[in-house]
């Protein structure tokens, strides 16, 4: 693809930023001051639509540039570690998952956030008990222990 034709597309930037606290200063600034945007203008916005989310959530967003240095974007649910993390009430996950465990939740829990993830765009075609095998996985890779 010529050099032409990539200036011609939207490019899509991926980042994840605490709800109600996007600041033009890094990752958001550089990422979307590369792209000729201004990203204060994406900031107010972005705070604007996360003002009801508790503050400092991290919120997957993917914003798409056009060429004429327009953007839009869509937010999606906070990743599953993190709810995994609340649940089980600890900090970070363990250096050696499998051989340690850091805490505890219950199939509830698991099956709660699932019903959460299931609200994004992504997620809406899949069953929520596959989503929440994929919750299972995630909390073993943070080495929190899954009890019935």
């Amino acid at each position: 693809m010529s050099k032409a034709a990539a200036k011609n597309r939207a490019q899509i930037v991926r980042l994840l930023i605490p709800a109600g606290k996007a600041a033009p200063t890094p990752p958001v600034g550089p990422a979307l001051g590369a792209r000729g945007v201004k990203s204060m203008d994406f900031c107010k916005e972005f705070n604007s639509r996360t003002a009801h989310i508790q503050s400092g959530v991290p919120i997957p967003t993917l914003i798409t540039v056009q060429p004429d240095r327009t953007f839009t974007f869509v937010t999606k649910t906070p990743p599953a570690s993190y709810f995994l993390k609340q649940a089980a009430g600890i900090e970070k996950g363990v250096g050696r998952p499998g051989h340690e465990t850091s805490g505890t939740i219950t199939l509830k829990h698991v099956y709660e956030i699932a019903k959460i993830k299931a609200t994004d765009e992504h997620m809406k075609t899949i069953p929520l008990e596959s989503i929440a095998r994929m919750i299972v996985g995630s909390a073993r890779s943070l080495g929190v222990q899954v009890v019935p």
